[in-house]
């Protein structure tokens, strides 16, 4: 592992527990480098804390962390008002993941958002949609997967879930929160709101965490997260790992967890970390904070020919097909007709995507 991913991780671990940087270990760090690292792993408004308190101050950085702010107020003002109409027409909601992860964090902005993640009650899908147009949103996704996206430029990002997991993703994990409602704390400040347990929240963003890890790869920022919100709740770890065993991601939470705790509990020190830890966190690093391609890739040919490949992805399974290509879930017959739909689909509407998957085969 080069320096400026030691740095980056010490940097990491310096910021989530308020530690004023040796500001003379970091003198050297390479910073378009460290910049080009931290973006890859939407940490650069995180560094950037972590370098301001040791006096390094860094355009490229001071905007990226201002940016990240800004677009946290704008976040958190349109929940703000959606949660409002919510409360007037009588729509139960829950605010998720990073919406909740982002004010455990030491300061404001401090964790980075992309979107904001909402469940709310699907009999009201078409008053939602009319809500997010008459603001201005465009309709980006609709009725295709367990949520519908709404963007507005230039930072504005709404992703609206009726189910967390839905059967194409797994099928387990799909009939663990079937009964979603019947697992959520009604909120007390408000009449519709609701919110997880601390420890059945612990368990949802670690099999939302592992759904990415298991395919394309998840960053470092997750193993942030993780550590953030063990900090700062006192979880029940009997209740957790029962419930993962049910998940079948046991294993991964007590790995990932481990290595979270060594990574940023104290200061990280990689000589004494064991293989399997270093290789663990190497997938973090290498990921980025949404995975690649080539990961996804990686890990798909670890079990199969690069023919069984392309089959795998050209003719998927039924109840994937219904997702992927909605007019197809009236008939089974129709299948033949969503491959096709979907190849066009690909040429015509994501080339970039398959040039890359072509790429990452090739190479394997």
């Amino acid at each position: 592992m080069n320096n400026v991913y030691k740095d980056f991780i010490y940097l990491t671990y310096c910021s989530l527990n308020r530690v004023v940087p040796d500001k003379e270990r970091i003198s050297n760090t390479d910073l378009e480098k460290l910049f080009a690292v931290s973006r890859h792993q939407t940490l650069v408004s995180l560094t950037a804390f972590a370098l301001e308190t040791a006096d390094i101050y860094n355009s490229r950085f001071d905007d990226a962390k201002e940016k990240a702010i800004r677009k946290n107020l704008f976040l958190d003002t349109e929940r703000k008002k959606l949660f409002a109409f919510c409360e007037n027409k009588g729509i139960w909601y829950m605010p998720l993941k990073g919406s909740i992860l982002k004010d455990i964090y030491p300061e404001y902005g401090m964790r980075q958002m992309a979107d904001n993640d909402i469940l709310y009650d699907i009999t009201y899908r078409e008053d939602v949609r009319k809500y997010f147009e008459s603001l201005g949103y465009e309709v980006f996704l609709y009725g295709k997967k367990n949520h519908d996206i709404y963007m507005k430029p230039p930072v504005l990002n709404f992703e609206m879930h009726y189910d967390l997991f839905g059967e194409y993703i797994n099928s387990v994990w799909a009939d663990y929160y079937s009964d979603i409602k019947n697992r959520l704390i009604k909120d007390q400040d408000n009449q519709y709101g609701y919110h997880f347990s601390d420890d059945d929240f612990y368990i949802y963003i670690t099999t939302h965490e592992y759904k990415h890890f298991s395919r394309n790869g998840t960053g470092l920022r997750s193993l942030a997260d993780r550590y953030v919100f063990i900090k700062n709740k006192d979880l029940d770890l009997n209740y957790i790992e029962a419930e993962c065993q049910k998940l079948g991601i046991a294993e991964y939470e007590k790995e990932s967890r481990e290595l979270s705790l060594k990574l940023f509990e104290h200061e990280p020190d990689l000589d004494k970390f064991t293989d399997a830890e270093l290789k663990m966190l190497n997938c973090y690093l290498d990921s980025g904070t949404y995975g690649s391609v080539e990961n996804k890739v990686a890990k798909s040919l670890k079990n199969q020919s690069k023919l069984s490949f392309w089959i795998q992805n050209i003719f998927i399974p039924w109840k994937l097909m219904k997702y992927s290509v909605p007019f197809t879930a009236a008939s089974p017959l129709l299948y033949p007709i969503g491959v096709i739909w979907r190849c066009c689909r690909v040429l015509i509407k994501n080339r970039g995507l398959l040039r890359q998957t072509v790429k990452a085969v090739k190479k394997y």
